[in-house]
């Protein structure tokens, strides 16, 4: 087996010596954009040697404008199927079996299979995003699209665009509009405030794996809240851990966390839960993007669970968003935030509020 290598690279490699030579000579002067973006634990930068077996190797992804791609997609194609080299650094560039959703490296003697993608920026960010690249995103749509897709799509690299159509689209999304991001950050807060008391009074009521569930699930959304801080979109759940622990900021956090998971005593799993909210809540009040809070614990009303009162940042964040419906909404917060909230009250207003997002028009969504 070759040396691994992380995918961007070797997929850099792919464009410089195979890719681009015979694009040039085919099509001398043609304006297009390759890159690695996408679907792929390489885009995100998180591969390793266990990546290989799977959707990983040398691959492409080549924009033309939506003219040429018409024009050109199928010759493309088929040049780079007769003439590209079977192997790239020792990783074959054939893939099998062809044209299946999961494919893997194989040998070949005959044509490549390639993982070449040649198309347009429109017509492969529209099915991702949910809009026309060439718009700028609404509220609506900012809110709608998931932060895996926008990690996908923002991440990765460009090895080459004359176009400038991928440039700007990665550009214009690489990072929530500020009353958006006031938005996510109060939601993430209102999640942790649905529960923080939770961990306390499930073992106080003998359920003691269900306050470690609580806890767990608490960690999730401080790790998430985290990230969204850091002005970094969160992954999935396979990478979530992973792009974390890669947060320079959040050492500290990551130890209470660890702690809280650890912890066999309930009183103090919340406490290291509490230590871990102080850090972050500290954290948000540098970024001069609300008031500041006091980010130290106090007492659950009359009971004996220590919390952030979590509730409180939230809603110094909302009252800094100068964009009127968007502040009008209840804080469901963006899909990745609403889809599995566990508030009765939450997915009640999230009724309300998609009814109302069906109904918004003109200048509360538009331009957002």
């Amino acid at each position: 087996m070759a040396q691994f290598v992380p995918g961007v690279g070797l997929c850099a490699v792919f464009y410089a010596q195979a890719v681009r030579p015979l694009v040039e000579e085919a099509l001398p002067g043609l304006r297009y954009a390759a890159a690695r973006v996408g679907a792929g634990s390489e885009v995100l930068g998180y591969d390793t040697e266990q990546s290989v077996d799977h959707d990983w190797g040398p691959r492409l992804e080549l924009f033309l404008t939506a003219t040429d791609a018409v024009r050109y997609q199928e010759r493309l194609s088929l040049l780079l199927a007769d003439r590209l080299p079977k192997q790239i650094l020792g990783w074959p560039t054939h893939f099998e079996p062809p044209h299946e959703r999961v494919r893997v490296m194989a040998h070949t003697d005959g044509a490549v299979a390639h993982r070449v993608l040649i198309t347009d920026v429109g017509s492969w960010a529209t099915p991702l995003l949910g809009n026309s690249s060439d718009e700028r995103p609404t509220t609506l749509s900012w809110l709608s699209i998931p932060t895996q897709t926008l990690a996908e799509v923002t991440g990765g690299s460009v090895y080459h665009d004359s176009v400038g159509e991928l440039t700007a689209l990665r550009r214009q999304l690489s990072w929530y509009p500020d009353d958006v991001w006031r938005y996510v950050l109060a939601s993430q807060w209102t999640r942790i405030g649905q529960e923080e008391a939770v961990t306390g009074r499930t073992a106080q009521a003998g359920d003691d794996l269900g306050s470690r569930i609580v806890a767990a699930r608490l960690a999730r959304e401080v790790m998430r809240l985290c990230l969204l801080l850091a002005r970094r979109y969160p992954p999935y759940s396979k990478w979530l851990g992973t792009a974390f622990g890669r947060l320079p900021q959040a050492t500290g956090i990551a130890q209470a966390l660890r702690a809280a998971l650890s912890a066999d005593d309930a009183d103090a799993r919340q406490d290291a839960l509490c230590t871990a909210y102080e850090a972050t809540g500290r954290w948000q009040n540098t970024l001069g993007l609300a008031e500041p809070v006091d980010p130290t614990r106090r007492p659950y009303h009359d009971r004996p669970f220590p919390v952030i009162g979590a509730q409180r940042f939230a809603e110094a964040m909302r009252a800094h968003i100068g964009d009127p419906w968007l502040a009008g909404l209840a804080p469901v917060g963006a899909v990745d935030q609403f889809i599995d909230s566990t508030d009765t009250l939450t997915q009640a207003a999230l009724a309300r509020a998609a009814t109302r997002a069906v109904h918004a028009s003109g200048p509360h969504t538009n331009g957002r």
